[in-house]
Order: C-alpha cells, then sequence, then structure tokens
C-alpha cells in the first residue's frame, strides 16, 4: 500500500535513473535471492574487475541477470587486458559466446588514446550498447575540467550510450579526491553542458550516493553500487534517509 508523497522514480526499463551494481563474485545461489527480491531497483550489473574470466558458472550468471531484465556487462579491466594483449578480436567472441550485448571501452588503468577508443567503439557499436569511462583510476592523476568535458562530449557523439565517471571501488580516484570528497567544482561542472541524464556517476558508498541524489536529484545515474545497497540505495533515491528526509522532487539543482 503506498501513501506517501516521494520523489518520482522512473520505473521498468529505465533510460535513466540508473543504479548499476557491482558484483565481484556473489555465489549464484544468493544472487538469485537478491534478484527475486530487489531486481526492479537494478538496472545495469557490472561484473567487477576481471571476475568473469575467472568466474566457473559465468554464463549461468548472465543467463540469470538477463532472465530478471538486469543489463550485465565486464568491467573495463578485462577490456583493457585484452586491448594490451591484443585480443580484442578474442574477447568480442567471448563475450558474444557469453550472450552479453553491452561492452565498456575504458582506459582507467592503460593509457589508451583517445582515437584508438573512439576507432573501437565505431567497431563495437555494430553488434553491441557501447558505455565508455573517463577517468584513471590513479589518484594522482588530475584532469582539467575541459578535457573531462571534451572527451566525454565526444564519446557521446561517437556512438556511446552512457559515459561512465571513473571513481573506483573505493571512491578515493577520478571524480573524487584521495581523501573520499567528491570533486563538487568538477561535476557543477560537467552538468552545465553535458546531458547528465547519459552519464553514470560512480558512488561506491551511501556518501558518495546521497551527494548525486541530493545535487542531481532521485532519478540521477549511480554505478559500482555494491549489490547488497540497492534496496537502501532506492531509499535513499525517495528520501526515505535522514540525509535526504527532505528532498524535492526536482531533477537537478546544480544548473
Amino acid at each position: 500500500m503506498e501513501f506517501l508523497n516521494l520523489p518520482k522514480r522512473t520505473t521498468g526499463r529505465r533510460s535513466y535513473g540508473l543504479t548499476s551494481i557491482v558484483d565481484f563474485g556473489t555465489p549464484i545461489g544468493e544472487l538469485k535471492n537478491i534478484l527475486n527480491d530487489y531486481s526492479s531497483y537494478i538496472d545495469i550489473a557490472k561484473i567487477g574487475i576481471g571476475t568473469a574470466y575467472v568466474t566457473p558458472n559465468i554464463k549461468a550468471k548472465i543467463e540469470l541477470y538477463k532472465q530478471f531484465n538486469v543489463i550485465p556487462y565486464c568491467g573495463g579491466t578485462l577490456f583493457e587486458k585484452s586491448y594490451l594483449q591484443q585480443k580484442i578480436p578474442q574477447y568480442i567472441r567471448y563475450l558474444k559466446i557469453l550472450g552479453i550485448d553491452w561492452v565498456e571501452v575504458s582506459n582507467g588503468t592503460i593509457d589508451i588514446p583517445l582515437e584508438e577508443r573512439l576507432s573501437l567503439i565505431s567497431i563495437l557499436k555494430k553488434d553491441f550498447h557501447v558505455m565508455s569511462e573517463v577517468g584513471s583510476k590513479d589518484c594522482n592523476k588530475d584532469f582539467p575540467v575541459s578535457k573531462w568535458k571534451e572527451e566525454i562530449q565526444i564519446l557521446l557523439d561517437a556512438g556511446c550510450e552512457y559515459v561512465i565517471t571513473e571513481g573506483r571501488d573505493s571512491g578515493t580516484a577520478g571524480i573524487y579526491g584521495k581523501n573520499g570528497e567528491v570533486k563538487s567544482d568538477l561535476i557543477q561542472e560537467l552538468v552545465k553542458d553535458i546531458d547528465y541524464k547519459r552519464l553514470i556517476f560512480e558512488a561506491p558508498t551511501a556518501k558518495h550516493q546521497m551527494y548525486f541524489i541530493q545535487q542531481l536529484g532521485a532519478n540521477v545515474n549511480l554505478g559500482n553500487v555494491k549489490i547488497q545497497d540497492a534496496v537502501i540505495l532506492e531509499a535513499q533515491r525517495q528520501g526515505l534517509r535522514s540525509e535526504t528526509f527532505y528532498l524535492e522532487d526536482s531533477e537537478c539543482t546544480l544548473r
């Protein structure tokens, strides 16, 4: 029974308001129980780092996600490893065998020139939905705002459906400082000129998630969410936590 007035959430197969969880090896029995109860709160599942390659039951796990209408994809680390070893064609065949329809093009660990990433995107988008990632996993690398904005827009124009802003699972790189604080000036500049509904902000902790909800509204796209946090994140989105208690039904307060 619904009786509270809460921020309006996107539902069904969302195009924004996405929750992208990270799966670092959730046992398939446990995963089935989670999805049975909470799949309506999960839109995308990243098989974190390169764990897909060493997960014995990976095909069954992919099929389970798809059964619950959750989009599965492999973390960018596996893409970068394949690129480094010049095995992108094998990686593409691997994804097709698994039945994966989405692919991430990233350069968080190794430096892949933008032109090379754009070339790969032009190839991959023929058979896959493509996401790309901007930012480094190295907390000592700090890109100027102009580079963030330029690269994100170029990647979107090249055919990426979403661009992920790097935050790591620790929340200490990319859009975050070493101390885990959000680079709020960067975020404010990004959303001025870029459609934030096509950005997925990596937000691994409740503190990070609540920042983006408070600033960009209940339907901000959030990634690197721990799978066990899907329910509490949904509560946060709907103003059912003290820190988001007075959340207005607005989309963005930063513009």
